[in-house]
């Protein structure tokens, strides 16, 4: 791992977008293996979706990076979603998939793998269609303060969904205890969270670049959320074993927790 915690400034200097997708997000390498730790988190997100009550008009994507696989099984059960991040050359490359623009990465593999969950494959390109209608803004956001996407008011949400984004953006638990409050004070009480959060990672790695990963037990994950003012509704922590020496993640814990009526 990085000897000092790789933090936003580093992201937005440094973080290529087009490396990143290009490393993690085909659904199989170079050499034709499957990518399981994006399968498996396309699974988690489909279950999780499926859940009852998990529906609404808002969703909020905190830290969507350059990605729209989290946004898959989400959009068939919101209206309108909302997606931040931090770095400006990650919401430039999510603008050109949005604009369907031919320098686009192509992401059609993964959406017709989530309509096959979903059931029918060939439903890829109204999904995809879906999705950029649904996408209304893209904003900047830093979860390390109180009002996330300062100067811009959000709308209570429904949903706030963050997956991969905690653990590489917070330095220590308190700062991740302190972020999961502030996005979660964007959730109506009622709402719903849902969280993919990598374990016992340090670091990931691509494009001969090393980022920094906080290392997170299940329990600190779950501890945290309660701690925001939510109820876990559902939790489950599937094993990973890397292929290579690009992280050593060792587990993804996958969540859905629901916003407890504001005490008055």
């Amino acid at each position: 791992a990085p000897a000092v915690f790789t933090d936003a400034d580093v992201y937005q200097q440094s973080f290529n977008p087009r490396e990143y997708l290009k490393e993690f997000y085909s659904l199989s390498d170079s050499q034709g293996r499957p990518n399981t730790f994006l399968m498996q988190n396309l699974r988690s997100l489909f279950k999780m979706f499926s859940l009852d009550g998990l529906r609404g008009d808002t969703l909020i994507d905190v830290g969507c990076g350059p990605t729209i696989y989290q946004l898959l099984s989400a959009c068939e059960r919101f209206q309108e979603i909302i997606a931040l991040d931090y770095a400006d050359q990650n919401r430039q490359e999510l603008e050109k998939w949005l604009k369907n623009e031919a320098a686009a990465f192509d992401w059609r593999p993964v959406v017709k793998y989530v309509c096959e969950l979903e059931g029918d494959r060939e439903k890829w390109a109204e999904k995809e269609e879906k999705l950029r209608k649904k996408v209304r803004r893209v904003l900047k956001c830093d979860m390390t303060k109180a009002e996330p996407a300062d100067p811009v008011s959000l709308p209570p949400a429904d949903c706030i969904l963050s997956t991969l984004c905690l653990e590489a953006a917070c330095k220590d638990l308190a700062t991740f205890r302190s972020a999961l409050r502030n996005i979660g004070a964007l959730v109506k009480p009622g709402g719903h969270l849902v969280l993919v959060t990598v374990l016992r990672e340090t670091y990931y790695a691509f494009n001969k670049q090393v980022f920094s990963c906080l290392r997170l037990e299940r329990n600190m994950v779950e501890e945290a959320v309660e701690g925001a003012g939510f109820d876990v509704k559902f939790s489950e922590v599937q094993p990973y074993q890397p292929g290579d020496a690009c992280t050593d993640c060792e587990a993804v814990l996958s969540l859905v927790a629901r916003r407890r009526a504001s005490v008055t």
